[in-house]
């Protein structure tokens, strides 16, 4: 069991650093040097005022957690550059969301551009999520909230418009925009709301979900223990 768990983790961390090195073909120089900076950096004061023994058991632990966190940032990154521009890619970023706390129907709106609108329903109320131009979204927007006002007309919904514009959410900070939205319903009114809406379905089938590693903390880099 534990020898199943650590090969997963492993495997999983072999495959994180292969898809973050093609995005920094250098992560292993940065790493490296991050590892050896932090660590000289607690080890020098520990080696002058105590000695060379404890400096290197306090310096090489500090040493590895820098590292692993550094490593766990351009994983992230390179995770979200990976998909960015691909249909579908804000759905898969919510859906890879450590807690399953967002219930995420892909694609209930597209265009012929191929731009989108999924709909996430959570504790702040409705949130409709589009994919493309300013231009060209806003239409798409407008249509998927009149829709779902009708079936959930007391719900608060709320609109992202994720892209590189100026007055976009970039993919990068989705999660962060979300968690900032204020909780307005409690469990059962969401599984209500899920329920309702479910009727409305969607074309989730239109266009795949881009798939892939997807790691959302250091702790997706630190699993096998």
């Amino acid at each position: 069991m534990a020898k199943g768990r650590f090969r997963q983790g492993l495997s999983s961390i072999i495959q994180n650093w292969k898809m973050t090195s093609k995005t920094f073909p250098f992560l292993w120089a940065e790493v490296l040097g991050v590892f050896i900076v932090s660590a000289a950096v607690v080890a020098t004061p520990v080696w002058i005022l105590l000695n060379p023994f404890t400096s290197i058991l306090v310096g090489i632990p500090v040493g590895l957690l820098v590292g692993t966190y550094w490593f766990s940032r351009r994983a992230m990154t390179a995770a979200y550059s990976s998909i960015e521009g691909q249909p579908g890619a804000a759905a898969a970023v919510i859906q890879s969301i450590r807690g399953n706390k967002w219930a995420v129907t892909p694609a209930v709106a597209i265009n012929k551009s191929q731009d989108m609108v999924s709909r996430v329903i959570g504790k702040p109320g409705v949130i409709l999520i589009s994919e493309g131009p300013g231009n060209r979204v806003t239409q798409l927007l407008i249509n998927e909230r009149k829709k779902t006002a009708r079936w959930v007309p007391d719900i608060p919904i709320y609109e992202i418009q994720v892209g590189t514009a100026d007055d976009q959410v970039a993919l990068k900070s989705l999660q962060k925009t979300l968690n900032k939205l204020p909780r307005n319903l409690r469990g059962g009114e969401i599984t209500e709301i899920r329920r309702r809406l479910d009727a409305l379905g969607g074309a989730a089938n239109a266009l795949p979900i881009p798939k892939g590693p997807m790691p959302t903390s250091a702790r997706s880099v630190r699993r096998p223990r």
